[in-house]
Formats: structure tokens, sequence, C-alpha cells
């Protein structure tokens, strides 16, 4: 009997082994996948211009999955090499924190979450499996741990004196790549203003105020009211702003993004998606929402997966770039890739060039290519993270 139950322990023990070792890696597997469908030959110019360009990516949820991040991985879509190979200077890594079972679009309740599993294979700190905000302060502590051992290659950036230094850094070899935390829904405040605090320490400097559910904060576009901010939300808002942290619509209800757009002193982003114009999904933004965007002195990031552009060509991409160009000016077109967040693309960051060919090929001049690329991130970026002193107060009536 004790040979026996000795034999089961070592078979429940090997399995357990197995699972952790070998489950997070397929889980992602099944889910950041590149489409494989045939990609635009590369020119010369479109090459000689990359290697110029100062690129920034406004979204990606590379934190979310457990690889050693300083390490070219052959799964999922982004990694500092792989950065390194693409020439982008200055990432935004998203802390997404729950995901909804039966995830869509449409209608998602607030009673559920995919990612609490994921969060238990992987193995992360006891204290992440049962708190939003403890995961989104993991996210937060693994971006600055890898930045401590890349030896200078990765640099956590979090105020306009970094994005400088960072830039200054690129004249140099090998360049350095910048990495600045973001938050995917503030649910994870737990309803309570104090811990936006928590998160601004940890390095946090933008964030959106919901996911594909409503919170206590405003409703999402994938939730069940889909309503627009609560009196919290309105507070979060004016304390992000004053506090130097961008306010992000992305996944916002119509109602959501309204009352944002009246409320806000500052630049807004929509740090991934896509626009109605060119992909009529609900999640894109209309040209009444653009222009919105736009009179914040804010950006649009453009995703690069299906339901963004409705295909994962770079030439659908450079489309929904095109249309807020000419809708709003070339002034607020930036590039929101949305890697690693569960979504089929058909390139990974190293081959980003393509995007700089596709947009060569759809007519935009050198310094419109520069702009899209990364100059009007940097601008906005740079804007955003000073801290507003005195602190501007919401306009009566809003």
């Amino acid at each position: 009997m004790r040979r026996w139950l000795l034999g089961l322990l070592l078979v429940v023990a090997l399995a357990a082994l197995a699972f952790f070792t070998l489950a997070p890696g397929m889980i992602e597997r099944g889910l950041n996948k590149i489409d494989g469908k045939p990609l635009a030959e590369v020119s010369e110019r479109a090459k000689k211009l990359h290697e110029t360009l100062t690129i920034v990516d406004l979204h990606s949820d590379s934190l979310l999955w457990s690889r050693d991040f300083l390490k070219r991985a052959d799964r999922g879509h982004m990694d500092l090499p792989r950065l390194q190979d693409g020439h982008v200077a200055l990432q935004v890594l998203a802390s997404t924190t729950q995901s909804p079972k039966g995830q869509n679009y449409d209608a998602n309740g607030a009673d559920s979450d995919n990612i609490t599993g994921l969060v238990i294979a992987q193995l992360q700190p006891v204290r992440t499996w049962n708190s939003l905000l403890e995961r989104s302060l993991w996210h937060a502590a693994k971006l600055h741990r890898d930045a401590e051992k890349s030896h200078g290659t990765l640099r956590a950036v979090a105020s306009p004196e970094d994005i400088t230094a960072l830039l200054a850094a690129r004249r140099g070899k090998p360049l350095a790549t910048g990495a600045m935390l973001s938050i995917e829904g503030l649910h994870i405040l737990e309803g309570d203003i104090a811990n936006l605090d928590r998160l601004y320490a940890a390095g946090f400097r933008m964030a959106g105020l919901t996911h594909f559910f409503d919170n206590d904060l405003a409703g999402s576009m994938h939730g069940l009211k889909k309503g627009g901010l609560t009196p919290l939300g309105r507070q979060v808002v004016t304390r992000m702003e004053t506090k130097g942290m961008i306010v992000d619509v992305a996944h916002c209800s119509r109602a959501c993004v309204a009352d944002i757009l009246k409320l806000a002193r500052r630049p807004v982003v929509s740090s991934h998606g896509g626009v109605q114009a060119t992909c009529k999904v609900n999640r894109n933004l209309d040209d009444e929402q653009i222009r919105g965007v736009a009179a914040t002195g804010g950006l649009i990031g453009i995703g690069y997966w299906d339901a963004a552009v409705c295909d994962t060509s770079p030439a659908s991409i450079v489309k929904a770039m095109k249309h807020v160009r000419d809708l709003v000016g070339i002034q607020h077109v930036a590039l929101g890739s949305d890697y690693d967040g569960a979504t089929t693309v058909r390139f990974d960051t190293s081959q980003l060039v393509q995007i700089t060919q596709a947009l060569i090929d759809a007519g935009f001049t050198d310094d419109e290519i520069r702009a899209v690329m990364g100059g009007n991130a940097i601008r906005v970026l740079g804007a955003g993270l000073v801290p507003l002193t005195p602190p501007l107060e919401p306009a009566a009536g809003n």
C-alpha cells in the first residue's frame, strides 16, 4: 500500500510539473497568433527610412505572459530582441488583469474571469491570485526587474525626462528601448481612488477606465449597461490628469467616451482599435469620436488585428490611418498594435517595416510617416506625463 501511495504521489507530482511547465506556453500559442499570410516585399527606400524613425506603439499585453521578455521567444508577438529588430524606441505595456468567460464585443458581465487560471498556472505570487490590483503591481515589478537586468537596453519610462534620456541613449549602440506602463481597465482600483496613487508610484502613466465589462467607474462598449462615467469615474479622470497620467478611451462605451471628452483638460488617447469608416465593429471609433479625441490634442492608435481593421494586412492598417489623417490631420495618428493581447496578426513587432512600406505605398510623405510611426506619440506622451500645478478643475456643468 505504501509503495502504491508513493507511486501515485509521484504521478501526481509529474503531472503537476508538466502542467505548470507546459500549459502557459500552450495557452499563449493558442491565443497570440501570426496568420502566416503573404507579406509585401520591402523596398530599400522603406528599409532606410525605417532605420531613421522613432517608433512608438501605444498598446501591448506582453506583461500578461510568463516568458523572459529579455530573450527572443518562439511564441507571441513581442519581446525585447524583436522590439530591437523592429527599431521600436518606446513600447507602452498594458497590465491586463481580468477577462470574462465567453468574452465577446457585444455584452459581458463582470462576474467571471479567465485570467485567474492563467495566473495560477504561471505560478505568480499568491497575492496576485485573488487581487486584481496586485496583478498590476506584479506586472510593474516584472518590468522594473527586467529593466535592471537588461544593462540599459530596456528602460522604464515614467517622465518627460525619461523620454529625453531614452532618445539620447538611442543615438548610441546598442540601441536602448523604452517601456511605459499602462492599465487596461481601472476596475483594479477596487473602488478606492487612493489605489491610483499606488499605481502611479509603481510607474503606471496611462490607463483605460474599462476593459470588456462595466465597472464602478464607467461603462464598457462590451458591457451590459454601457453607461457613462460614474461620480467615482469623474474623480479618477480628474486625478489622473492632475498627476500626469494619460487617459485612454479604448474599450469605453459611447457614453463613457463622450463624458471623458467633455471632462478632459489634457490630450486623451484611444490606444488600440480601429475606425468605423473602414471597419464597422462596435469598439471602433466613429467620426464624431475621432473629432472629439483630436479636439483634445490626442491620438488614435490603430491596431493590427482583424476586428480593428477588418483584415490583418498592412494595407488595411494604413487604410484606417489614412481615414484619421484625412478627417482630423496626420498629427492624431499613431500605432496601437494590441500585440500579445489574444490577437491574430499578420506580422510581429520585428517586422514593423511592413507598416512603413504600406505607408509609402499609400502615398504618405516621409514627414507623415515619421509622425505616424512615433513622432506624434512622443509629443503627446511627453506633454501628458507632466503633473498639473495648480491642478485644473472640471468645467462647470460637466
